[in-house]
């Protein structure tokens, strides 16, 4: 559940969302989205967006025809894992013009156009072999980028992004994260970044919001929040954070930070230990 939660996001700006597991992060996304399980209810309040016609839509109460509107069109989706966002057997390129058909006034041909155009403007080379591939047939990075290009064809206002580098190695993690930020400058796009990696939201995001067990804890600009968290809950997540500049310690848990004890870790004990995939000494 998430209790009493306000915030505002406005065009050009990313605002991370940030937070352990289960403290409400993706049900917000899928609240703005209306896509909630239909025993979820929004108790009281509103989401307020501004639509491209200038219309203010309340998201918590929406009709049909609304989101039918706006999904897609206004309100872009980037989720974690790229292999489940896509259809397996329909190819890459399909389905980019099916997003742009969808929801622009434009014919097969002007469609299938536009969707090449799309593969070469998120950075892949070959677009027609990307064009006729099934999802299958690329890498998590490749198939990311799709999805990426059907998010954004439409120049939606908001784009929802969560957690949409975890399935991802760092290399192409950063190639994304560069990808996303150059498609948000040229359309002006909010962007509603969820993440529980602080130091990937500490590179995107312009404010950050912290959440726990469903409540909106400490809300600031992203470089005061990082130097200077107020919450105790802030500092510990900060706390939590493993470093390369620093040699081989203990990991704090939240648990560690609230007693105050922090257990001992020998460093050649915490190398030993990592490959038995016990994490707690890094």
């Amino acid at each position: 559940m998430v209790y009493d939660l306000s915030f505002d996001l406005f065009s050009g700006e990313t605002l991370g969302l940030v937070g352990e597991s289960g403290s409400g992060k993706t049900m917000i996304a899928l609240a703005i989205s209306g896509l909630l399980s239909p025993a979820a209810i929004v108790g009281q309040g509103q989401i307020a967006f501004l639509s491209k016609s200038g219309k203010v839509l309340d998201l918590s109460r929406p009709s049909s025809a609304d989101f039918r509107i706006t999904r897609g069109a206004e309100i872009g989706f980037i989720f974690q894992e790229p292999g489940t966002s896509l259809n397996p057997v329909m190819p890459c390129g399909v389905q980019i013009r099916e997003a742009i058909q969808l929801h622009q006034n434009l014919s097969r041909k002007q469609a299938e156009t536009l969707a090449m155009e799309w593969i070469s403007r998120v950075k892949m080379d070959d677009p027609e072999r990307i064009y006729r591939s099934f999802p299958h047939q690329l890498s998590g990075g490749q198939k990311q980028r799709v999805v990426i290009a059907m998010a954004m064809c439409a120049a939606p206002r908001l784009l929802i992004a969560d957690e949409p580098t975890t399935a991802l190695d760092v290399t192409v993690q950063a190639e994304i994260l560069r990808l996303i930020k150059a498609l948000q400058s040229e359309f002006g796009t909010a962007v509603l970044f969820i993440s529980h990696d602080l130091n990937v939201v500490a590179e995107v995001a312009d404010r950050v919001c912290v959440l726990k067990e469903g409540k909106l804890i400490e809300e600031n600009r992203v470089e005061e929040l990082f130097k200077n968290p107020k919450h105790p809950y802030s500092k510990a997540l900060m706390e939590c954070r493993p470093s390369l500049r620093q040699p081989p310690r203990s990991l704090p848990t939240l648990a560690f930070l609230k007693t105050g004890k922090m257990p001992k870790c020998n460093p050649k004990k915490a190398l030993k230990a990592s490959r038995l995939r016990d994490i707690r000494c890094l």
